[in-house]
Protein backbone atom coordinates (compact mmCIF):
# COMPACT_ATOMS: atom_id res chain seq x y z
CA UNK A 1 0.00 0.00 0.00
CA UNK A 2 1.07 3.31 -0.78
CA UNK A 3 2.22 5.95 1.88
CA UNK A 4 0.50 9.30 1.65
CA UNK A 5 2.41 11.55 -0.99
CA UNK A 6 3.17 8.06 -3.35
CA UNK A 7 0.76 7.85 -6.51
CA UNK A 8 -0.29 4.03 -7.19
CA UNK A 9 -3.59 4.46 -8.73
CA UNK A 10 -4.94 1.90 -10.50
CA UNK A 11 -5.88 2.23 -14.22
CA UNK A 12 -9.02 4.18 -15.26
CA UNK A 13 -11.94 1.75 -16.47
CA UNK A 14 -13.85 4.23 -16.89
CA UNK A 15 -17.76 4.24 -15.83
CA UNK A 16 -17.53 0.06 -16.32
CA UNK A 17 -15.40 -0.23 -13.54
CA UNK A 18 -17.58 1.90 -11.06
CA UNK A 19 -18.96 -1.33 -9.01
CA UNK A 20 -14.99 -2.16 -8.47
CA UNK A 21 -14.04 1.57 -7.64
CA UNK A 22 -16.80 1.60 -4.89
CA UNK A 23 -15.92 -2.09 -3.71
CA UNK A 24 -12.21 -0.75 -3.27
CA UNK A 25 -13.10 2.44 -1.52
CA UNK A 26 -15.23 0.35 1.21
CA UNK A 27 -12.46 -1.56 1.99
CA UNK A 28 -10.28 1.23 1.96
CA UNK A 29 -12.34 3.49 4.33
CA UNK A 30 -12.23 0.22 6.84
CA UNK A 31 -8.68 0.21 6.39
CA UNK A 32 -8.16 3.81 6.97
CA UNK A 33 -10.51 4.76 9.49
CA UNK A 34 -9.60 1.80 11.47
CA UNK A 35 -5.59 3.04 11.33
CA UNK A 36 -5.82 6.39 11.28
CA UNK A 37 -9.45 7.28 13.06
CA UNK A 38 -12.42 8.54 12.52
CA UNK A 39 -10.90 12.31 11.78
CA UNK A 40 -8.34 10.75 9.24
CA UNK A 41 -8.67 12.54 5.70
CA UNK A 42 -10.96 11.71 3.21
CA UNK A 43 -8.77 12.38 0.40
CA UNK A 44 -6.36 9.38 2.65
CA UNK A 45 -9.03 6.49 1.92
CA UNK A 46 -9.17 7.45 -2.12
CA UNK A 47 -5.45 7.09 -2.32
CA UNK A 48 -5.92 3.78 -0.74
CA UNK A 49 -8.71 2.82 -3.29
CA UNK A 50 -6.13 3.74 -5.94
CA UNK A 51 -8.87 6.07 -7.04
CA UNK A 52 -9.17 10.02 -7.12
CA UNK A 53 -10.78 12.34 -5.27
CA UNK A 54 -13.98 12.65 -7.67
CA UNK A 55 -14.94 8.91 -7.83
CA UNK A 56 -14.74 8.87 -4.48
CA UNK A 57 -17.13 11.76 -4.09
CA UNK A 58 -19.67 10.47 -7.29
CA UNK A 59 -19.87 7.29 -5.28
CA UNK A 60 -19.67 9.01 -1.32
CA UNK A 61 -20.84 12.62 -1.27
CA UNK A 62 -20.06 12.61 2.30
CA UNK A 63 -18.80 10.49 5.46
CA UNK A 64 -21.70 9.51 6.62
CA UNK A 65 -22.52 8.07 3.21
CA UNK A 66 -19.30 6.13 3.55
CA UNK A 67 -19.86 5.20 6.94
CA UNK A 68 -23.33 3.55 5.83
CA UNK A 69 -22.22 1.50 3.26
CA UNK A 70 -19.37 -0.27 5.86
CA UNK A 71 -22.38 -0.81 7.84
CA UNK A 72 -24.56 -2.21 4.94
CA UNK A 73 -21.61 -4.70 4.00
CA UNK A 74 -21.91 -5.41 7.94
CA UNK A 75 -25.32 -5.90 8.11
CA UNK A 76 -25.50 -8.16 4.98
CA UNK A 77 -22.91 -10.32 6.60
CA UNK A 78 -25.12 -10.30 9.90
CA UNK A 79 -27.87 -11.37 8.52
CA UNK A 80 -26.77 -14.11 6.27
CA UNK A 81 -25.08 -15.73 9.37
CA UNK A 82 -28.13 -15.52 11.17
CA UNK A 83 -30.24 -16.91 8.04
CA UNK A 84 -28.03 -20.49 8.40
CA UNK A 85 -30.10 -22.40 11.26
CA UNK A 86 -26.60 -23.51 13.23
CA UNK A 87 -25.51 -20.53 13.72
CA UNK A 88 -26.00 -19.57 17.71
CA UNK A 89 -26.12 -16.46 19.64
CA UNK A 90 -22.66 -17.17 21.00
CA UNK A 91 -21.99 -17.45 16.87
CA UNK A 92 -23.32 -13.64 16.53
CA UNK A 93 -22.11 -12.19 19.62
CA UNK A 94 -18.55 -13.27 18.20
CA UNK A 95 -19.31 -11.71 14.54
CA UNK A 96 -20.47 -7.98 15.83
CA UNK A 97 -17.66 -7.82 18.56
CA UNK A 98 -15.52 -8.53 15.46
CA UNK A 99 -17.31 -5.85 14.09
CA UNK A 100 -16.98 -3.07 16.63
CA UNK A 101 -13.13 -3.43 16.69
CA UNK A 102 -12.45 -3.61 12.75
CA UNK A 103 -15.19 -0.76 12.16
CA UNK A 104 -15.28 0.75 15.27
CA UNK A 105 -14.43 4.79 13.64
CA UNK A 106 -18.05 3.97 11.82
CA UNK A 107 -19.98 3.15 14.66
CA UNK A 108 -18.56 6.61 15.85
CA UNK A 109 -19.11 8.82 12.35
CA UNK A 110 -22.59 7.55 12.03
CA UNK A 111 -25.05 9.83 14.63
CA UNK A 112 -27.39 8.03 16.06
CA UNK A 113 -29.66 11.13 16.47
CA UNK A 114 -29.85 11.64 12.94
CA UNK A 115 -33.24 11.72 11.25
CA UNK A 116 -31.37 9.81 8.12
CA UNK A 117 -34.02 6.97 7.06
CA UNK A 118 -31.39 4.87 5.77
CA UNK A 119 -29.27 4.65 9.45
CA UNK A 120 -33.10 3.98 11.03
CA UNK A 121 -33.57 1.39 8.18
CA UNK A 122 -30.77 0.11 9.13
CA UNK A 123 -31.61 0.10 12.74
CA UNK A 124 -34.43 -1.81 12.01
CA UNK A 125 -32.71 -4.66 10.38
CA UNK A 126 -30.51 -5.11 12.91
CA UNK A 127 -33.12 -5.24 15.98
CA UNK A 128 -34.35 -8.73 13.75
CA UNK A 129 -30.69 -10.11 13.43
CA UNK A 130 -30.58 -9.74 17.59
CA UNK A 131 -33.83 -10.51 17.97
CA UNK A 132 -33.92 -13.32 15.65
CA UNK A 133 -30.85 -15.65 18.12
CA UNK A 134 -31.67 -13.80 21.42
CA UNK A 135 -34.88 -15.35 21.21
CA UNK A 136 -33.35 -18.56 21.63
CA UNK A 137 -30.55 -17.92 23.78
CA UNK A 138 -33.57 -17.12 26.50
CA UNK A 139 -35.60 -20.34 25.70
CA UNK A 140 -32.12 -22.10 26.32
CA UNK A 141 -31.78 -20.71 29.68
CA UNK A 142 -28.49 -19.18 28.83
CA UNK A 143 -29.32 -15.50 29.00
CA UNK A 144 -32.25 -13.66 31.60
CA UNK A 145 -35.77 -14.46 30.24
CA UNK A 146 -36.47 -10.63 30.50
CA UNK A 147 -33.60 -9.67 28.55
CA UNK A 148 -34.96 -7.78 25.54
CA UNK A 149 -33.23 -6.68 22.14
CA UNK A 150 -33.36 -3.17 22.89
CA UNK A 151 -31.27 -4.17 26.62
CA UNK A 152 -28.80 -6.31 24.46
CA UNK A 153 -28.46 -3.28 21.77
CA UNK A 154 -27.86 -0.62 24.52
CA UNK A 155 -24.72 -2.78 25.97
CA UNK A 156 -23.14 -3.60 22.19
CA UNK A 157 -24.24 0.59 22.01
CA UNK A 158 -22.29 1.00 25.45
CA UNK A 159 -19.53 -0.96 24.22
CA UNK A 160 -19.02 0.70 20.39
CA UNK A 161 -18.56 3.92 22.55
CA UNK A 162 -15.80 2.76 25.10
CA UNK A 163 -14.31 0.99 22.28
CA UNK A 164 -14.13 4.13 20.77
CA UNK A 165 -11.69 5.48 22.96
CA UNK A 166 -9.59 2.46 23.06
CA UNK A 167 -6.06 2.14 21.11
CA UNK A 168 -6.85 0.30 18.25
CA UNK A 169 -3.50 -2.53 19.31
CA UNK A 170 -5.66 -2.29 22.42
CA UNK A 171 -9.50 -3.28 21.28
CA UNK A 172 -9.59 -6.82 20.98
CA UNK A 173 -8.53 -7.58 24.21
CA UNK A 174 -10.78 -4.95 25.77
CA UNK A 175 -13.81 -5.85 23.42
CA UNK A 176 -13.58 -9.07 24.72
CA UNK A 177 -13.38 -8.03 28.30
CA UNK A 178 -16.47 -6.01 28.14
CA UNK A 179 -18.66 -8.49 26.30
CA UNK A 180 -17.36 -10.86 29.82
CA UNK A 181 -18.73 -8.12 31.69
CA UNK A 182 -21.65 -7.57 29.76
CA UNK A 183 -22.42 -11.35 29.65
CA UNK A 184 -22.32 -11.76 32.94
CA UNK A 185 -24.80 -9.29 33.54
CA UNK A 186 -27.39 -10.64 30.98
CA UNK A 187 -27.12 -14.35 32.14
CA UNK A 188 -30.05 -16.44 33.71
CA UNK A 189 -29.34 -16.75 37.09
CA UNK A 190 -28.52 -20.31 37.40
CA UNK A 191 -26.39 -20.64 33.97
Amino acid sequence: MAEPGQKTRRPNRGPGGASSNRAALIAAAREVFAEFGVHAPISRVARRAGVGQAVLYRHFPDRQSLGLAVFEENLQFLEALVARPETTFDDLIATLIDQLVSSNAFFVMVDPTTSDIRLAAMADRMTVVLASKLADARQRGTLRADLTVEDLRLGLDMMAAYLSRTDAPDRTGVARRLWALLKAGLAAPDS
